[in-house]
């Protein structure tokens, strides 16, 4: 674990994050004191493709239909700007 001040990750920003894209973390420090960690995100793994709807069963006929794309009508465009008409 590095411990750099602010002005050094400030100054060395591509080699501290060089550092980090190898799995080191990184404790930024403002005059000597801990105030943030810098470490790497860990992948997620997606094991299968998610389904459909909530029950988790697969619905291979899905399909949308042509009015999907169609504008919404101008009172619930309204309620999502917040307007009242």
């Amino acid at each position: 674990m590095l411990r750099m001040n602010v002005h050094e990750v400030k100054a060395h920003l591509s080699a501290t994050l060089a550092k980090v894209a190898e799995g080191e973390t990184v404790v930024i420090c403002k005059r000597n004191i801990p105030i943030a960690e810098l470490k790497p995100i860990q992948e997620k793994k997606h094991l299968k493709p998610r389904p459909i709807g909530l029950t988790g069963k697969r619905y291979p006929d899905f399909k949308l239909t042509d009015e999907f794309l169609d504008p919404l009508p101008n009172d619930i465009l309204a309620a999502f700007r917040g307007e009242e008409e």
